[in-house]
């Protein structure tokens, strides 16, 4: 049966969107999904599933509407895809914890790069669904803005190793 990895846009960040963890679990395996695990309290859930991974995210992102009273977006990667994402990093000799890999539903645009503003010294470069960031002073000082990144969700290289190897053992 296929693993998955969901993350959630906006969970638990800044005070918004709050959703315990375990209700997150709950959801999932009320909706068949096998051998779910979250991961840090920021909307990261791995899991089996016999659907295939549009009709995942629709049931999820269902779900979460109706639990959260809002849209709450949701992208999907498989487990090779997110081991993908991680092997792909153009920027491995950056601190992981400075490097995050914004995920999107779509292929970034090909202009994308040139929409960026506030750019001081971070590094960005293209994905296949991905758009990757080396924050070289980090993320809290950096002014900088992703257009095309706008309905994307963000995790840092620390993070989607760990949730490759979580996907990877099931």
């Amino acid at each position: 049966m296929p693993r998955y990895v969901a993350l959630l846009r906006a969970v638990n960040v800044g005070g918004t969107g709050k959703l315990p963890m375990t209700e997150l679990k709950a959801m999932c395996e009320d909706e068949g999904f096998g051998e779910v695990q979250t991961y840090i309290a920021s909307g990261n859930v791995v899991f089996s599933s016999k659907l295939g991974a549009a009709k995942v995210k629709a049931v999820l992102e269902q779900r979460l509407e109706a639990y959260a009273g809002n849209p709450v977006g949701v992208v999907i990667r498989s487990a090779d895809e997110i081991a993908a994402v991680l092997n792909a990093n153009p920027f491995p000799k950056a601190p992981p914890n400075y490097t995050v890999a914004i995920f999107l539903d779509e292929p970034p645009p090909k202009d994308a790069l040139k929409q960026i503003r506030g750019q001081q010294d971070e590094e960005v470069r293209l994905g296949k669904r991905e758009i990757y960031v080396a924050y070289g002073s980090g993320m809290g000082r950096s002014k900088l803005k992703i257009p095309a990144a706008v309905k994307g969700t963000a995790r840092n290289i620390n993070t989607i190793a760990k949730l490759a190897a979580m996907a990877a053992e099931g």
